[in-house]
């Protein structure tokens, strides 16, 4: 099932497309009980059982005309899940991404995104001129179905309620701003009643990463029977029209079922919570990457499509703010 979190002539619904640009809200389905669950986390927490009563439902009405649609052009659409508990990105995941490697660890690295940075499809991508340099991210996403720690990559999948398209979109001004160049103080592996210093580079995700609306998720959750093959998925990212991005999914690194497993033996994975696996962003050759995507310069809308998943656009809207009198002198 493709299911969506919208909103329509003044309520928010959980819809799934019933017909390609028609919609049917959850709650409308013949024998769903009166105050059934509106909100996405609750039909994740359904499980499998109600998934399929779901779709058994849905098979019934699709010749019955008596059941409202909904014109997909005429909804607002939100993130599939609005409110996940954290939202994990992995970095540098892309085979691509690999000869640029000076040093790296032999694991997924993620960090984490705020819930306040998402946007769904359709909604405005805003960057502020005080930002600097700002590029898209086309990404696969992977949606947990249930609470999931120390999993085994061998089961990882069934932990997955399905899949999303994600724009990690970063700001490499301000990765720039926040970069430290220091020393670091470490106890000695020999002789750990000493210290000694070590250089290091390091720059924090918090804005960079972070920012409102850094995060465009959508438009559709894609349950997992859908997709055969997650690790393997044709993935292409266009701004303002032009192809900057096309590339798959075989490429990651890491595996879908590598990554939940890895960040399960350090964070608990819960219902909703979101697992971006890393950016697609192969370039075809004589063709402009993502990192000449700066929308401070070029204008969008930026389009994200991912085999199965549907296709993800959203304007850009430059704000030209200055940034605010956050000193107390």
């Amino acid at each position: 099932m493709k299911l969506a979190t919208v909103y329509y002539r003044g309520r928010d619904l959980v819809a799934t497309e019933i017909a390609p640009g028609e919609l049917v809200a959850l709650a409308s389905l013949p024998g769903r009980q009166p105050g059934a669950p509106l909100d996405m986390l609750d039909i994740i927490a359904g499980g499998e059982p109600l998934k399929e009563a779901l779709r058994t439902s849905l098979d019934k009405i699709r010749g019955d005309e008596s059941v409202a649609r909904i014109p997909a052009a005429e909804v607002r659409w939100y993130p599939p899940v609005r409110r996940p508990s954290k939202i994990c990105a992995v970095a540098m995941n892309n085979s691509s991404s690999n000869e640029r490697k000076i040093s790296a660890p032999d694991h997924p690295a993620f960090f984490l995104k705020p819930l306040s940075c998402l946007v769904g499809h359709r909604e405005p991508i805003r960057i502020r001129r005080y930002y600097g340099s700002v590029h898209p991210e086309p990404e696969l996403a992977v949606i947990i179905g249930r609470v999931t720690r120390d999993v085994p990559a061998t089961s990882a999948l069934d932990a997955v309620y399905g899949y999303t398209i994600f724009n990690d979109i970063t700001g490499n001004g301000m990765r720039a701003e926040d970069r430290f160049h220091y020393w670091a103080v470490y106890a000695k592996k020999d002789n750990p009643n000493e210290t000694e210093r070590v250089e290091q580079h390091l720059s924090y995700a918090g804005r960079y990463k972070g920012t409102d609306t850094f995060g465009a998720m959508g438009p559709w959750l894609v349950t997992k029977d859908e997709i055969a093959n997650p690790d393997d998925l044709m993935v292409t990212c266009k701004v303002g029209g032009e192809l900057i991005a096309e590339d798959s999914t075989r490429y990651y690194n890491y595996k879908v079922a590598e990554v939940v497993s890895f960040i399960s033996q350090f964070q608990t994975l819960l219902p909703g919570d979101v697992v971006s696996l890393g950016t697609a962003f192969k370039p075809g050759q004589g063709r402009k990457s993502i990192h000449h995507a700066n929308f401070q310069t070029v204008a969008g809308p930026v389009e994200i499509a991912i085999e199965g998943l549907g296709t993800q656009e959203n304007p850009v809207v430059i704000e030209d703010k200055e940034l605010g009198a956050w000193r107390l002198s």
